[in-house]
């Protein structure tokens, strides 16, 4: 499954992301890893979380994201929740296409039973069909 925060640079989806984390890590009985681009937001996390700071494997396109995040789930059979923040620069989707990318997460989300929940700087109505019925929260 995927759920999505969208918005324009700067409208505070990273906020919303981390407040959202920081609940449902009280409820989830698997475990939780956020991704993000820096550890800038290492101590607003809970500790339970797993913060992975993408920027240190050398990520150079969509596909090798995905393959990071497949490396990520075969690692850690209790995965219940990834949270993905700043989603367009981590996958290295910026000025491109992001459906191809969106379907492959929730493939994974649907065989492995893992909820995905994007920050994607752009308004709801211009992501792709894919996705727009995914968007949770738009700023």
């Amino acid at each position: 499954m995927i759920q999505i925060i969208a918005g324009k640079k700067g409208k505070g989806k990273t906020k919303h992301l981390l407040d959202k984390v920081n609940a449902e890590v009280k409820e989830v009985h698997g475990n939780i890893v956020y991704l993000d681009k820096s550890s800038k937001h290492m101590y607003e996390l809970n500790n339970k979380v797993r913060l992975v700071d993408t920027s240190e494997f050398g990520l150079s396109s969509s596909d090798g994201f995905i393959g990071f995040i497949c490396g990520i789930i075969s690692q850690d059979h209790d995965l219940e929740q990834m949270y993905l923040d700043s989603f367009l620069k981590i996958a290295k989707l910026e000025d491109a296409d992001i459906t191809e990318t969106i379907d492959k997460l929730d493939e994974l989300g649907e065989k492995y039973n893992i909820t995905f929940v994007l920050s994607i700087s752009l308004d709801a109505d211009d992501l792709p069909g894919n996705a727009k019925s995914k968007v949770i929260v738009s700023l």
